[in-house]
């Protein structure tokens, strides 16, 4: 998962030499916009964006300007440029540096598995909708939600135990979290002892045995961390997405059919990013138990248990920062009373 931990400000003359190429009269032959990523061409953020580009064609009367690898700024510094209006459209995170309310992404079982995250967060579904009502605010529009992960908690080696059972099991256990409250609160629910930790010290810790445990953890992250772990239980408490991010004003200004090209375009990138996303989450698990990980699922009665936590803990607490109208829309969503 994504935490920023500070604002990241574009020079003015950063901007305005970007903003320059940006916003250049186009060409009778195609509209020119600038499509960035701070992400290496490793991550699934280039297949997606190659993927969309081909979708688009040689002859959809649009140009696009291709910058992956962070060359016009880290994924923060992107999410603030889009809303300038000085990158038009990125793939990145919620930075809730600029809306507190950007944290209901973390929101603990918003859904548990694939098919219901496709259906509340896959194309033009519920999530998207909720999302875009806070994005307005920024002067941003999301096209779509990327999918990665769910995340669960790992054991080290040498624990030899499973807390499954939810906040008996895990009492006298650390885990880390990430740096955020709502991560915090949500495993001192579950039983655990918080540490938040960086996740550039996460494997240490684990080898070292400051913590027992870890939340948040992927399916790859798992595997990355093969070394130290002895098991992922399957708590599925929260799911990873990324934002396909374009300027408000910049989008509502388009002429008609090129929205509507890019739209479709964009569409067919996020439906086949799903498969994807599933498919690799599958692949990686497969590999953690090939490298002597054992993967277990919680039972049905454990992770409603896990559930009832979180909604009556986590989400009010939630609703005290964005709102009752967005956690009743949410609810509904989900068919939380």
């Amino acid at each position: 998962m994504r935490n920023p931990i500070r604002k990241v400000l574009v020079s003015g003359l950063a901007a305005a030499a970007i903003a320059v190429g940006a916003s250049a009269a186009p060409s009778q032959a195609a509209e020119k916009f600038i499509f960035a990523h701070a992400m290496n061409t490793d991550h699934v953020f280039h297949a997606l964006s190659k993927r969309f580009m081909a979708e688009l064609g040689d002859k959809s009367g649009v140009s696009v300007k291709y910058h992956p690898g962070g060359d016009l700024g880290d994924w923060t510094s992107l999410f603030e440029q889009s809303m300038q209006g000085v990158v038009p459209m990125t793939l990145t995170w919620a930075s809730s540096d600029f809306d507190k309310r950007l944290d209901l992404i973390y929101l603990g079982y918003i859904v548990s598995n694939w098919k219901d995250a496709k259906k509340l967060y896959g194309p033009g579904a519920g999530m998207l909708g909720v999302y875009n009502d806070m994005l307005k605010d920024l002067g941003l529009h999301a096209v779509g939600i990327i999918p990665t992960d769910f995340g669960s908690v790992v054991i080290r080696k040498g624990v030899g135990k499973l807390p499954m059972n939810f906040p008996a099991d895990p009492a006298g256990m650390k885990i880390r979290v990430p740096g955020l409250s709502i991560a915090v609160d949500r495993f001192n629910s579950f039983g655990f002892a918080a540490v938040p930790i960086p996740l550039s010290e996460v494997h240490t810790a684990l080898q070292l045995g400051t913590v027992d445990a870890r939340s948040f953890s992927t399916a790859v992250e798992t595997y990355t961390l093969r070394d130290v772990l002895e098991a992922n239980i399957l708590t599925n408490d929260y799911f990873e997405v990324a934002f396909w991010l374009v300027n408000r004003k910049w989008w509502n200004g388009l002429p008609a059919d090129i929205r509507g090209k890019l739209q479709a375009a964009a569409d067919k990138t996020i439906a086949w990013s799903w498969e994807e996303a599933e498919r690799k989450s599958d692949e990686f698990l497969q590999k953690a138990r090939d490298a002597g990980i054992k993967v277990v699922d919680l039972t049905p009665a454990q992770m409603n248990a896990a559930k009832q936590i979180v909604y009556q803990k986590e989400w009010p607490k939630m609703e005290a920062v964005v709102g009752k109208d967005i956690m009743d829309k949410l609810r509904k969503i989900v068919g939380v009373k």
